[in-house]
């Protein structure tokens, strides 16, 4: 077994596939720079031809990072793996990552193809992706649903080829840890030359199984796990890769194989992905939800007072999760927030650090603390705010509101240098203030898909961050508002949503 193993990442990918999980281009960038000071191996920025802004993101993003490995999926077609080879070919480290079903059903069904047509097409198409990119990866899609004998030949056909990576998917999250890890050393024994190359693993999660699955094929021999920073990914999601990573990291006694990525980084990471999408972290959900090392009942919180290790497997520091070691609040000084945003896992630029100190000193003088949540809610929505610049900006609000009078709502905006004013109905104060912004902000024909806001810290002057899923036909953009005034944080979320659309 390798003594290190592979983490492949595909949130910017099979993660954005997920209904409901969209990401823009500056998005995108945020976290792909976020996964490389995590120090994963290899990012799946996209697929390039799925549309012209697929294409564009890839290529921005291959020719952002500076050290990881940049990939595009793509069909086994010759146009698919050229569009792949434009979009990463200015890379650092390029990847084309290239397609085909082995299984009975996909083959039949979905390719219409023979087993000696899809053995000629992997042959070929793995050969054109290895005339143009330095580094190909093969992924039998469905693998586990197929004939280990046929997906053997089908590997050995891609290794011949000049793959150099080979991917064994769960596609659909059928199998189970004992299957999957009898795949694994089935194709060790049955396949020349697969030891020459990096044998990988992708886990969907349809029984709950992606994570489970992941690390038994670790355990039978794979070099590489694929999987999405907090599980998203379609329909059940994916394999979570905080959860692989501190499995690993935690029992080196049954993984004694590692991995480079920084574990310190997991927390902000993950958090910088949920609020992107506009989600919460289930509140039990292993390694980043808010419970993962909160401890209510009596003998459990008198065995951490007396020993950590009594009830805590891993510590909160080690995913970055850090002590509040000094206060912040109007008194502190730009260097003060600056090491702290470093300590949480934020590097910003000067215009940015800039803009965000502004709104600190402005947070100060509503809140006389402020938080590590306080403030990485500011960094996490600089993106947000440069959306407002670019387009429509909240000026001022006023909402009545009452149980026996009609709500209602007067919204200023500025574009352009040109201030529009106007005011609306509603049933309750957000529904007519949103009323009033969609009078404001000419947008395509679109629906309020989700709403919803929450606390960002403690006490009475708490941050609200409030969240909107907008839907314009098949395209649902997220917009994101952070005030100490709900209203205020709401009306801004529906504003940067507007601004998207």
């Amino acid at each position: 077994m390798n003594n290190q193993i592979r983490i492949f990442d595909t949130t910017l990918r099979d993660g954005e596939q997920a209904p409901g999980c969209s990401m823009d281009l500056a998005e995108k960038i945020e976290i792909a720079q976020a996964l490389e000071r995590m120090k994963v191996d290899v990012i799946e920025a996209g697929f390039a031809i799925a549309s012209q802004g697929d294409f564009i993101s890839v290529q921005t993003i291959a020719r952002t990072l500076k050290h990881c490995t940049v990939a595009s999926l793509s069909r086994a077609t010759k146009k698919d793996i050229e569009t792949a080879w434009e979009a990463v070919r200015d890379a650092k480290s390029p990847l084309i990552h290239t397609f085909l079903a082995t299984s009975p059903t996909h083959m039949q069904y979905k390719l219409k193809m023979s087993e000696q047509e899809v053995l000629e097409a992997i042959a070929q198409m793995v050969a054109h992706a290895r005339n143009l990119s330095p580094q190909v990866e093969f992924s039998a899609e469905d693998a586990m649903r197929s004939d280990p004998a046929f997906l053997a030949k089908a590997v050995d056909a891609a290794i011949r080829a000049g793959a150099q990576v080979i991917n064994i998917p769960d596609t659909v999250g059928y199998a189970t840890p004992d299957e999957m890890a009898a795949m694994i050393r089935y194709l060790k024994q049955n396949v020349n030359k697969i030891d020459t190359v990096t044998l990988s693993v992708h886990c969907h999660n349809d029984l709950g199984m992606a994570v489970s699955n992941s690390l038994a094929a670790v355990q039978a021999g794979a070099t590489q796990v694929e999987g999405t920073i907090n599980g998203i990914g379609e329909r059940a999601g994916n394999a979570a890769l905080e959860e692989i990573v501190m499995a690993m990291h935690t029992r080196p006694d049954l993984y004694p194989v590692g991995c480079k990525v920084d574990t310190t980084r997991i927390s902000p990471t993950s958090r910088l992905v949920y609020s992107v999408i506009g989600v919460n972290a289930p509140i039990n959900k292993a390694v980043v939800g808010q419970n993962a090392f909160a401890h209510e009942a009596g003998i459990h919180q008198h065995g951490v007072m007396a020993n950590r290790a009594t009830y805590e497997i891993m510590t909160p520091e080690s995913i970055g999760l850090l002590q509040n070691k000094m206060v912040l609040g109007k008194h502190s000084g730009r260097h003060a927030v600056e090491e702290r945003l470093s300590a949480l896992g934020y590097t910003l630029e000067k215009a940015e650090l800039d803009k965000l100190f502004e709104q600190f000193k402005a947070l100060c003088d509503r809140k006389k603390i402020i938080s590590d949540y306080d403030l990485e809610a500011l960094a996490v929505h600089r993106r947000s705010d440069v959306t407002q610049m670019s387009g429509y900006k909240l000026e001022r609000f006023t909402v009545n509101s009452g149980n026996y009078v009609t709500s209602n709502a007067v919204i200023s905006v500025l574009h352009d240098g040109e201030r529009f004013e106007e005011v609306a109905l509603g049933d309750g104060p957000i529904d007519a203030a949103f009323n009033a912004v969609d009078k404001l902000i000419p947008a395509p024909a679109h629906s309020l898909e989700d709403y919803a806001i929450q606390t960002i810290s403690e006490g009475k002057d708490a941050q609200g961050e409030a969240m909107v899923k907008i839907r314009c036909g098949d395209k649902v953009v997220t917009g994101r508002g952070l005030s100490t005034d709900v209203v205020e944080a709401s009306i801004l979320a529906y504003i940067n949503g507007m601004n998207k659309l």
